[in-house]
């Protein structure tokens, strides 16, 4: 009689177990075996063996005994975003946009219950960076997005960044409603303590494939036609450049001169311009 033999771990599971490992590093620094190991709940053993494996094959890099992301993950990410049609449609006229304001701009996509940064131009210091991901109803690009989205689109209102995030679909309904009324989101305050953003919608008419956004502190934000205007214009030149190809001129956008700090609205009057 012979003796069963255990099934070997199939490739899905085998990829499972990989992406564990790469998701333990999603923010900056390095990670040893043990802090790996907590974050995944893989053995120890299995941990390691497949740790050096993917030092082997550059998606890794090891430093003594710490991890950290290695260069060829660095290589096709930076490969799959200049590749991306959207990303290299919007480049000049986000560029435009951060000049016209001097705020930081950001191009944005929905993923599941969030939204990720595809781009970001401006201030490095800024709080973000392409690749991170938010709450999409904590966002002004994701608000802007979720307006056109399927009733039935993945939110997560469980998770508040700030005591001002969204925290009810009755909330988030109401707040969605102004968007497609008016074609633009903002956001005070809702992932981050004193920021502010003023996003739109990128796609045709009645849908929302991308959002493009500027944000910055909150008392240089202006939640009148004098971001909103820009933005919208900066929304739909995308969509055209995405449908027909990079135009090789941009929009003129005008420096807003009148950037300077100002006294912010109360937040229950919040207008949508």
């Amino acid at each position: 009689m012979s003796q069963a033999v255990a099934p070997a771990e199939t490739p899905t599971a085998v990829i499972d177990r990989i992406a564990l490992v790469l998701d333990a590093f999603d923010g900056p620094g390095r990670l040893t075996l043990a802090q790996i190991v907590r974050r995944t709940g893989l053995p120890r053993s299995s941990a390691h063996r497949m740790l050096e494996r993917l030092v082997q094959l550059r998606w890794l890099r090891r430093s003594g005994r710490d991890y950290e992301l290695g260069m060829r993950l660095v290589e096709l990410g930076s490969l799959a975003v200049q590749q991306d049609r959207l990303v290299r449609a919007a480049a000049p006229l986000l560029c435009e946009l951060h000049r016209a304001t001097g705020l930081v701009v950001h191009l944005a996509a929905l993923d599941g219950p969030d939204v990720v940064y595809l781009e970001k131009i401006g201030d490095p210091t800024f709080p973000t960076r392409v690749g991170a991901r938010q709450p999409a109803h904590c966002t002004a690009v994701g608000k802007a997005i979720l307006a056109y989205a399927e009733p039935d689109a993945e939110v997560d209102l469980q998770v508040r960044k700030t005591r001002y995030s969204i925290a009810s679909s009755s909330q988030l309904a109401v707040e969605l409603a102004k968007v497609r009324a008016h074609g633009v989101a903002f956001e005070r305050e809702e992932s981050m303590l004193g920021f502010g953003c003023v996003a739109a919608p990128i796609g045709s008419s009645g849908e929302a494939v991308a959002a493009v956004s500027v944000c910055g502190p909150l008392n240089r934000m202006m939640f009148d036609q004098r971001l909103t205007a820009p933005v919208r214009m900066t929304a739909m030149a995308i969509w055209r450049n995405v449908e027909d190809g990079p135009q090789r001129v941009a929009p003129t956008l005008q420096p807003l001169r009148a950037l300077r700090p100002s006294r912010p609205e109360p937040r229950a009057t919040v207008q949508y311009a």
